[in-house]
Protein backbone atom coordinates (compact mmCIF):
# COMPACT_ATOMS: atom_id res chain seq x y z
CA UNK A 1 0.00 0.00 0.00
CA UNK A 2 1.44 3.78 -0.90
CA UNK A 3 1.38 6.38 1.81
CA UNK A 4 1.22 9.92 0.44
CA UNK A 5 3.50 12.73 2.30
CA UNK A 6 3.80 16.53 1.53
CA UNK A 7 6.87 18.68 1.44
CA UNK A 8 7.56 21.91 0.49
CA UNK A 9 9.85 23.75 -1.23
CA UNK A 10 10.38 27.97 -0.16
CA UNK A 11 12.28 30.78 -1.80
CA UNK A 12 13.73 31.68 1.17
CA UNK A 13 15.93 34.68 -1.20
CA UNK A 14 11.97 36.67 -1.57
CA UNK A 15 10.06 35.22 1.43
CA UNK A 16 9.25 38.67 3.25
CA UNK A 17 7.82 36.59 6.48
CA UNK A 18 4.19 37.48 6.27
CA UNK A 19 2.99 34.28 7.96
CA UNK A 20 0.19 33.32 6.34
CA UNK A 21 1.70 30.01 5.04
CA UNK A 22 2.34 29.63 8.86
CA UNK A 23 -0.80 30.36 10.15
CA UNK A 24 -2.81 28.31 6.91
CA UNK A 25 -0.26 25.41 7.59
CA UNK A 26 -3.13 22.80 9.59
CA UNK A 27 -0.83 20.24 10.54
CA UNK A 28 1.78 23.48 11.66
CA UNK A 29 4.77 22.18 9.88
CA UNK A 30 6.00 25.87 9.16
CA UNK A 31 7.22 28.74 11.12
CA UNK A 32 9.36 31.78 10.46
CA UNK A 33 13.62 31.34 10.83
CA UNK A 34 15.37 33.21 13.39
CA UNK A 35 17.96 33.57 10.20
CA UNK A 36 16.84 36.40 7.85
CA UNK A 37 17.19 36.49 4.27
CA UNK A 38 19.27 39.84 1.42
CA UNK A 39 16.02 41.50 1.85
CA UNK A 40 15.95 41.11 5.83
CA UNK A 41 13.22 39.45 6.50
CA UNK A 42 12.76 36.56 8.58
CA UNK A 43 11.66 33.49 5.72
CA UNK A 44 9.05 30.58 6.32
CA UNK A 45 10.71 27.09 6.92
CA UNK A 46 9.33 23.70 6.77
CA UNK A 47 9.99 22.69 10.72
CA UNK A 48 8.44 19.13 10.78
CA UNK A 49 7.95 16.39 8.47
CA UNK A 50 4.49 16.09 9.25
CA UNK A 51 3.62 17.86 5.57
CA UNK A 52 0.53 16.59 3.90
CA UNK A 53 0.56 18.14 1.00
CA UNK A 54 -2.71 20.21 1.41
CA UNK A 55 -1.36 23.23 -0.49
CA UNK A 56 -2.83 25.53 1.83
CA UNK A 57 0.48 27.51 2.11
CA UNK A 58 0.78 27.73 -1.63
CA UNK A 59 -2.51 29.52 -2.19
CA UNK A 60 -2.22 31.97 0.88
CA UNK A 61 1.62 33.20 0.00
CA UNK A 62 1.39 36.79 -1.66
CA UNK A 63 4.96 36.68 -3.32
CA UNK A 64 4.48 32.78 -4.71
CA UNK A 65 7.10 31.62 -2.95
CA UNK A 66 6.36 28.14 -2.22
CA UNK A 67 5.99 25.09 -4.02
CA UNK A 68 4.51 21.86 -2.91
CA UNK A 69 4.91 18.27 -3.69
CA UNK A 70 3.78 15.43 -2.57
CA UNK A 71 5.86 12.08 -2.58
CA UNK A 72 4.53 8.38 -2.54
CA UNK A 73 6.37 5.60 -0.38
CA UNK A 74 6.20 2.34 -2.49
CA UNK A 75 7.96 -0.46 -0.89
CA UNK A 76 10.18 0.85 1.23
CA UNK A 77 11.15 3.51 -1.42
CA UNK A 78 10.20 7.18 -1.35
CA UNK A 79 9.50 9.44 -4.55
CA UNK A 80 9.46 13.06 -5.06
CA UNK A 81 6.60 13.75 -7.37
CA UNK A 82 6.12 16.91 -9.79
CA UNK A 83 4.99 19.69 -8.26
CA UNK A 84 1.21 19.28 -7.13
CA UNK A 85 0.11 23.33 -6.49
CA UNK A 86 2.10 26.28 -7.91
CA UNK A 87 1.47 29.77 -7.81
CA UNK A 88 3.51 30.95 -11.09
CA UNK A 89 2.45 34.69 -10.91
CA UNK A 90 0.91 37.19 -8.65
CA UNK A 91 -0.48 40.31 -10.42
CA UNK A 92 -4.74 40.47 -11.18
CA UNK A 93 -4.63 37.04 -12.09
CA UNK A 94 -3.65 33.90 -9.95
CA UNK A 95 -2.53 30.58 -12.18
CA UNK A 96 -2.80 27.97 -9.49
CA UNK A 97 -2.22 24.40 -10.65
CA UNK A 98 -3.74 21.93 -7.90
CA UNK A 99 -3.60 17.75 -8.37
CA UNK A 100 -6.31 16.48 -6.33
CA UNK A 101 -6.34 13.96 -4.42
CA UNK A 102 -8.84 11.87 -6.11
CA UNK A 103 -6.59 12.68 -9.03
CA UNK A 104 -3.44 11.17 -7.62
CA UNK A 105 -5.37 8.04 -6.32
CA UNK A 106 -6.10 7.01 -9.82
CA UNK A 107 -2.52 7.37 -11.05
CA UNK A 108 -1.31 5.14 -7.85
CA UNK A 109 -3.97 3.47 -6.58
CA UNK A 110 -5.32 3.21 -2.82
CA UNK A 111 -3.73 6.01 -0.43
CA UNK A 112 -3.65 6.07 3.09
CA UNK A 113 -3.40 9.45 4.58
Amino acid sequence: MASVRGTVKINIQTCKGCELCVEACPQESLKLSKEINAIGYHYAVLVQDNCTGCVNCALVCPDAVITVYRSIKKGGKRELKEPIATITHVSRDIKVSIDTLSQSQQSIGRVDI
